[in-house]
């Protein structure tokens, strides 16, 4: 389907920037314009052997780790952040969860061709009136018979009209708390299962945001995604990786906000160009090194959840940091509608909240490096 695929994270990243220079680059300000992706991005992707990178060959995948990943989603971001998210989530917090959790036939089912790109993945969690406290969901299901029934609704979900498959969380019972809820893959089309909303969004547009409705959506057994009661587990630990995922996203959009700014402070330099140009490279040398790092960990096996918040949290802050000074730089001229650094402006204010916003990052990493003295100690 796609040729001969690259052993190594720099050959991945070449063919990314390729991808992105040839075919994202002249798009982008119509897929802005337009808030919508060509309808042939997806089998392009496919035909890239995007859709099964991190994934295992075995599984239908493309073979590649988790630096190797990053830095396509970088290169993508650079010209797309719109393409860049849909495939960070489809791979991050869609399939990689279906693969580690669920069955062998459901990795047949869903996670080969998600791997070889016939199918789209999203990831349902964030619901109306619940946001940060996952552990608060009103979506709920129901047992009957063999079988499970749900009714609720989902609020800015990424990919979720276009989506083939969606892994979705609901709660047995909210007085459960986390330990109520399951997670679940629902195909596209199930009776019950609709796009209630398309959301117009300031930045990242392309990237399509959905709300979803369940109403007495039936599914077997065959659907329910790791045991009874570990959905809270199930999707923490695919936000995770998530954040890697979506941090290499904001480095992306750091790194083209970075190379305008360049741009334009070369074409009348000035001292105080220069210094914004010299505080950018610091911030993306920064947030890069930070995301190298988090992936450096998770590909070694290692405990990577601080180095996961810290990529996201630094990177995203770069990204609207770099953008912002970007525009001053690039001056008057760039401020009109649909210039790319008024774009790339508008596309790194979304990293700050999508993914675990930035307070959170902090409030995890806060309560990872303070410990409360009344809290037992392991060992």
């Amino acid at each position: 389907m796609h040729g001969s695929l690259p052993s190594t994270t720099e050959g991945w990243r070449a063919r990314a920037r390729s991808f992105a220079d040839r075919r994202l680059a002249p798009i982008a300000e119509a897929v802005d314009r337009d808030d919508a992706l060509p309808p042939t991005i997806r089998a392009e992707l496919a035909e890239g052997g995007f859709f099964g990178l991190g994934l295992p060959p075995n599984w239908g995948g493309s073979g590649g780790d988790t630096r190797a990943t990053v830095a396509v989603l970088e290169e993508l971001a650079v010209q797309s952040p719109a393409v860049a998210v849909l495939l960070a989530v489809h791979l991050s917090v869609s399939a990689a969860p279906v693969l580690k959790w669920g069955s062998d036939d459901q990795r047949e089912r869903f996670v080969r061709p998600m791997a070889q790109g016939r199918l789209l993945g999203a990831f349902a969690l964030t619901e109306p009136s619940v946001g940060s406290d996952a552990a608060r969901l009103s979506a709920r299901y129901r047992a009957e018979g063999t079988g499970f029934v749900l009714n609720g609704a989902k609020m800015f979900i990424t990919n979720g009209g276009s989506a083939d498959v969606v892994l979705l969380f609901a709660t047995r019972d909210p007085q459960e708390g986390h330990r109520g809820i399951t997670a679940f893959m629902i195909p596209k089309g199930t009776p019950g299962f609709s796009v209630a909303q398309h959301l117009d969004k300031l930045g990242l547009r392309g990237s399509e945001t959905t709300e979803l409705v369940l109403e007495e959506v039936r599914l077997g057994p065959e659907h329910r995604v790791g045991p009874e009661g570990s959905g809270f587990r199930v999707a923490m630990e695919a936000l995770v990786g998530g954040r890697v995922g979506i941090a290499a996203c904001a480095l992306g959009v750091a790194r083209g906000a970075f190379e305008e700014m360049q741009l334009h402070a070369g074409a009348r330099p000035e001292d105080w160009k220069r210094s914004c140009v010299a505080r950018a490279f610091t911030h993306l040398s920064a947030a890069r090194a930070l995301v190298d790092v988090a992936a450096e960990r998770k590909d070694a096996g290692a405990s990577y959840e601080n180095e996961a918040s810290c990529a996201k949290l630094f990177a995203s802050k770069a990204a609207v940091e770099i953008a912002s000074r970007g525009l001053d730089v690039a001056g008057r001229a760039e401020l009109r509608a649909w210039s790319r650094p008024e774009r790339l402006f508008r596309d790194a204010r979304v990293f700050p909240i999508v993914e675990g916003t930035t307070e959170i990052q902090e409030l995890i990493l806060g309560r990872s490096l303070v410990r409360d003295p009344s809290e037992p100690r392991a060992g």
